[in-house]
């Protein structure tokens, strides 16, 4: 039988991907918090006083204990974990001087050099084609 592309598959019919975490209802009330966060580094001010004082900063927004921990380690796949939704978490990586291959990296559980050449290697695959 043939699922509409929009319906998600059943429950168990899908292995993990390692990184991969599912950003629905019950993540977005765990990571309100982060999020807000993430969002308030829009304007310049903030992401200067998130500088100025990150823990000051964290408190104000009411972090809990596991996704201070992450910002600490900047780590975004953990900060993910902790119900951070990864189009806030942009904005807080770099802050931190990340880039999308550094994200990227920490999603596949790669080096930044291995996940590059990964990268490239499927470059050269798709030019193949």
């Amino acid at each position: 039988m043939t699922r509409a592309p929009d319906t998600p598959p059943p429950p168990g019919d899908t292995a993990p991907i390692f990184g991969t975490h599912l950003f629905d209802g019950c993540a977005a009330v765990r990571g309100y918090a982060l999020n807000a966060m993430c969002f308030s580094f829009n304007e310049a001010a903030n992401r200067e006083a998130f500088l100025a004082d990150e823990n000051a900063y964290c408190q104000r927004y009411g972090l809990n204990s596991e996704q201070l921990a992450a910002v600490r380690a900047r780590n975004v796949l953990a900060m993910i974990e902790a119900g951070g939704n990864i189009y806030y978490l942009a904005k807080l990586a770099g802050i931190f001087g990340l880039n999308v291959q550094d994200v990227g990296a920490q999603q596949t559980g790669m080096s930044v050099d291995e996940f590059k050449a990964m990268l490239l290697a499927q470059g050269r695959k798709a030019g193949e084609d």
